[in-house]
């Protein structure tokens, strides 16, 4: 703790204060400097987001065939026979006459059992092994096609308990439900259609005694009163359907795929039920216009910044000035302080030069359209827009219903040279935009300084910043040390005057 001006009465503290002040000048630059830096850093991460955003979706997407070929497919029969179809589907149309539905094997118990559901089996009467087969034609069937799965009746188990493990088994095909209403047990396939053609779908003991049997479950139909027969597996079927009038396709599941056009089955079609697959003019329209309306924000964001007007009299505040005012007028002054942040910057205004002239060029491939121009695009006609894109939709429309894939060839055809579309022109000149920028202001995950040129301007700044900070310690304590003097030289000379008074005090008084 300093304590001064006891001898002189002066003030020390507040003019050293003021010397500091003063002395303060060139570091409070300094941090201006570097304010300055940071803003413009960040002023180009913003940029940069917008591009990276624009190449990692915008691009993207017009580069994706469900862009220029997401089908539209109508059915004279909704409620028989649906269809979807992929970018590569055939437009024209298709004639479904579906004469039976795929449907799952089932077999639901004959008799009524009596459980306690919340007994344990082993108190029930029933210990060991569930066994039974399914049938298929995958890796995991083997090569005779057959799959035994097998679960253990563990000691406390009951019924839900060993119901919850059949039904969790990734494995097996097979669901199985106990209806406490009925008192009956089902066991039902996951899936449609004939997988053993010889028999069951799910095999199984149903010998007296054994697990299925007190289930209540048989593989074939019993006589459960005079006459009357039940249980027993029944349902499995494949789906028939016959294409375009000539060609009878039978299927396990209810859809089927041809020509890129998945057909979906909900019923049996009264005759022929007629497809019609078309182009999705309007979700391609959709598409390219958000996408111009994308590439012309990254205009407007560039060109503005190159517009705008530097206030040079409007540096960035000091801590102490920004204590005197309100927090809108802190807010107006650095609006006017961040005008003008990346003005100058030459290589933005190159590089929106260069995603202009991305659209100029002619695409020299097999395709009816070879510049923007032919299918309704083109930049605007007034140059203060900087160069955005402007869409005639009516001859767009025109253009994607002639010939969809000719218009996505002048788009994103993927090769070198002359032939290369016109979107994997304009993302090398993004890509190389963005590689430019992240030299000069660094990646929004930059940790290090070092690493981009403002990274490195900022490190410098903050060295003599510290530099500086040391020498105004120095100052400060050199300026107490003077002061400390002064004080000291002041107290001698009050204290001599003191004694020379005390002297001739006496003869004074004569």
């Amino acid at each position: 703790m300093r304590i001064g001006g006891l001898a002189s009465g002066i003030d020390t503290e507040s003019m050293i204060k003021d010397l500091m002040n003063a002395e303060r000048i060139p570091l409070d630059k300094m941090h201006q400097d570097r304010t300055k830096l940071e803003w413009k850093r960040d002023a180009f991460r913003d940029v940069n987001k917008l591009l990276g955003n624009f190449d990692q979706n915008m691009i993207l997407n017009m580069k994706l065939s469900d862009t220029f070929n997401t089908k539209i497919i109508s059915s004279t029969q909704e409620d028989a026979v649906r269809a979807t179809g992929n970018a590569g589907a055939n437009s024209g149309t298709y004639r479904i006459n579906v004469e039976q539905l795929a449907s799952s094997a089932i077999n639901v118990g004959a008799k009524e059992v009596q459980f306690d559901t919340e007994k344990t089996l082993s108190e029930q009467g029933i210990t060991g092994s569930i066994t039974f087969k399914t049938y298929g034609k995958d890796s995991s069937y083997g090569d005779n096609g057959v799959k035994e799965h097998k679960y253990e009746i563990r000691g406390g188990d009951k019924l839900s308990d060993v119901v919850k493990r059949i039904n969790d088994d990734v494995d097996s095909p097979v669901r199985m439900t106990y209806d406490e209403n009925s008192n009956k047990v089902i066991i039902e396939a996951t899936r449609t259609g004939v997988y053993n053609p010889n028999g069951k779908e799910i095999e199984f003991d149903d010998s007296e005694g054994s697990f299925f049997s007190q289930l209540g479950l048989s593989q074939d139909p019993v006589e459960v009163e005079d006459g009357v027969m039940r249980g027993g597996e029944q349902g499995a079927q494949n789906a028939i359907f016959t294409y375009n009038g000539a060609y009878e396709v039978e299927t396990q599941d209810n859809h089927y795929q041809l020509n890129g056009v998945t057909f979906q089955f909900l019923n049996e079609t009264d005759g022929e039920a007629t497809l019609n697959v078309t182009n999705d003019i309007d979700h391609t329209v959709e598409k390219i216009t958000e996408f111009v309306e994308a590439y012309n924000e990254i205009v407007d964001k560039i060109t503005e910044s190159q517009r705008e007007q530097v206030f040079r009299d409007f540096p960035p505040l000091t801590d102490e000035q920004k204590s005197d005012m309100s927090e809108r007028e802190i807010e107006l002054w650095e609006e006017k302080a961040k005008s003008g942040m990346l003005r100058g910057e030459s290589f933005l205004s190159s590089g929106l030069s260069s995603m202009r002239q991305s659209w100029y060029g002619t695409v020299k491939n097999d395709g009816a359209f070879t510049s923007l121009t032919e299918i309704g695009i083109e930049t605007s006609a007034d140059y203060m827009d900087g160069g955005k894109l402007v869409i005639n939709e009516a001859e767009l429309r025109e253009a994607l219903a002639a010939d969809p894939e000719s218009v996505q060839r002048l788009f994103s055809n993927n090769v070198e040279g002359e032939g290369r579309g016109l979107i994997n022109r304009l993302e090398d000149s993004v890509e190389n935009t963005i590689g430019q920028i992240n030299q000069r202001a660094g990646k929004a995950t930059s940790v290090s300084l070092d690493g981009y040129a403002l990274g490195k301007r900022m490190e410098e700044i903050n060295s003599r910043i510290e530099n500086f900070e040391r020498r105004l310690e120095n100052v400060e304590s050199r300026y107490w040390r003077q002061f400390s003097e002064m004080e000291r030289a002041i107290s001698m000379m009050n204290q001599q005057s003191d004694m020379l008074m005390s002297n001739f005090a006496p003869g004074l008084a004569q």
